[in-house]
């Protein structure tokens, strides 16, 4: 299977995705040896993911010379790599506690006779199919924790940006023990579907449209599904708000990583009495971000990872500006060396009918709305079939945090945007579509991948069935 590098456009890159049956047997291998894995002490199998990270740390440069060919950028991808021996080693360190915390043993119950233990005993083969936007984050963000609890795992990354696997399998293979139960494979949907078959538990990161055929699939399984999917994550900026920050602000949650990330913001509904000043210093920040190219180390956002996504947006652009939005900057996806860039895309007067204020766009554009009152602001921040994250900006906190309560979204950031990209420990739920399923953030991350045992003593003598005959003593 060819791989496209999005900064060229050429397939440069190959991969042989597996089989159902191959997947099946990678499977039966972690299976095997994941009832050992989970039988470790939590400090043992903390210190082997400690192992792991210091093999990150060692082979970094391959890793990111990688992930730089699949992503088309260099910062973004320093970031992901840099972040992986910290993440592993955050897991790590909570695991223990966690599940010292969440273990019971000998506890009272409502019954005099009767006491209580509860065990966590974890899904024995966990599966995650992760996407293209972030490689590395989105393919180890369910499985780290996974492994923590004593999980096993199989990962099956985007075919879109595969070239990351390989260095990544090197430092697997250099912790013996985690090779055991740890497992990425090169594979396309077919793949994937065998994957969900396979496993006990699965994690996928994409569309809502994959994602209900994964959850159907899970359902059939009768595996549970966690899902993370698309996002419409609006910004709420209030009158009491520095129109010139506020400018700031939204650009860089709206643009970083080009937009490519589901928690960017998509949608900017600023009062009436700062319209103007806001977008006139939004057009004037934007129109001053530079593209990567030609060369990958200077400039602020990268090409379209996945090509034919440069197509979609471009689409949305054009029918706003067809239905009577204005498009101030950027606004023309370029092919630049056989990549696909678009420079930001601030656009003025756009209406809720506009698929680039109604559908998920995935790319560096920024709709601008007015609205008279915060009720307004609010009903359309709200109408939205997603609901994964939102932001609201203004004076002071308690202002912003008073419209956040009533936003239908899992995490609202307060005078900030994009927060849940760098906050993991606040707990958070997807809600309408989405997404389905325990927060990946926070101590849920863990705890979800452990089902509860209870133990259940008598202490004294069993009830007799005479205790339960039609004419026994009240």
């Amino acid at each position: 299977m060819k791989v496209i590098n999005p900064r060229t456009g050429e397939a440069d890159y190959e991969i042989a995705p597996i089989d159902a049956a191959a997947v099946q047997a990678e499977a039966a291998r972690l299976r095997a040896a994941q009832p050992a894995w989970a039988a470790l002490e939590p400090e043992a199998r903390s210190a082997i993911l400690h192992r792991w990270a210091d093999a990150v740390v060692e082979h970094r440069e391959t890793l990111l010379d990688a992930l730089t060919l699949d992503t088309g950028r260099r910062r973004i991808s320093e970031i992901e790599v840099d972040g992986l021996p910290g993440t592993i080693r955050r897991w790590a360190d909570l695991a223990p506690r966690l599940i010292a915390e969440h273990s019971r043993d000998n506890q009272p119950s409502a019954h005099p006779t009767v006491r209580n233990s509860t065990r966590l005993v974890p899904y024995p083969l966990f599966g995650a199919i992760a996407p293209w936007n972030f490689p590395i984050v989105l393919s180890t963000i369910d499985a780290i924790p996974a492994l923590a609890a004593g999980c096993a795992a199989l990962v099956k990354p985007s075919e879109i940006t595969p070239r990351f696997i390989a260095p990544l399998r090197e430092t697997i293979a250099a912790v013996p023990e985690l090779a055991a139960v740890l497992s990425f494979v090169e594979g396309d949907p077919a793949t994937g579907q065998a994957l969900v078959e396979a496993v006990d538990y699965v994690c996928f990161t994409g569309s809502v449209a994959t994602g209900r055929k994964v959850a159907e699939a899970a359902a059939r399984a009768f595996i549970p599904a966690n899902l993370e999917l698309g996002g419409k994550d609006p910004m709420i900026v209030l009158a009491s708000a520095d129109p010139a920050s506020a400018a700031h602000l939204a650009l860089r949650a709206s643009i970083v990583a080009t937009g490519q990330a589901c928690q960017s913001i998509e949608r900017i509904y600023v009062a009436r009495a700062i319209y103007q000043p806001f977008l006139d210093a939004l057009v004037d920040v934007a129109s001053k971000v530079r593209l990567n190219y030609p060369d990958i180390a200077t400039g602020d956002i990268g090409p379209f990872i996945f090509g034919p996504q440069g197509a979609k947006v471009q689409a949305q652009i054009d029918e706003a500006a067809a239905m009577g939005a204005k498009v101030l900057t950027g606004g023309t996806v370029e092919t630049l060396g056989g990549g696909q860039y678009l420079k930001p895309t601030v656009i003025a007067d756009a209406t809720a009918d506009m698929a680039v204020v109604r559908d998920e766009t995935f790319g560096p554009v920024l709709p601008v709305i007015a609205f008279d009152d915060v009720e307004d602001a609010i009903a359309q921040a709200n109408d939205s079939i997603y609901g994964l994250s939102a932001a609201v900006v203004a004076a002071t906190a308690d202002e912003a945090e008073a419209v956040a309560v009533r936003l239908e979204a899992g995490a609202v950031s307060i005078n900030d945007g994009s927060l849940t990209s760098m906050v993991w420990d606040a707990e958070n739920s997807s809600f309408k579509l989405s997404g389905m399923g325990p927060s990946r953030m926070g101590e849920s991350g863990l705890l979800r991948f452990f089902r509860k045992q209870a133990l259940i003593r008598q202490t004294a003598n069993p009830l007799p069935l005479a205790a339960y005959a039609e004419d026994a003593p009240k």
